[in-house]
């Protein structure tokens, strides 16, 4: 029972972390300053670190970025 229950816990685990990595953000804003301060308070919600993937500017600013632990 111990052994399925140490399973289901590292499972749970692996899944999680799994389904964490290469996630991305996107944020919209009137300047690259203003996106990216929304790209870096989402990324430190979730604690993580962020690399801004693209980003282009029409009548808005809008930014992607690539989240990691």
């Amino acid at each position: 029972m111990k052994t399925i229950k140490t399973f289901v816990a590292v499972l749970a685990l692996t899944s999680a972390f799994g389904a964490f990595a290469g996630q991305t953000v996107t944020a919209t804003g009137s300047t690259l300053d203003d996106t990216e301060a929304k790209i870096a308070a989402q990324a430190q919600e979730m604690g993580a670190s962020y690399k801004i993937t693209s980003a282009f500017n029409r009548d808005q600013v809008h930014m992607t970025a690539e989240l990691s632990k």
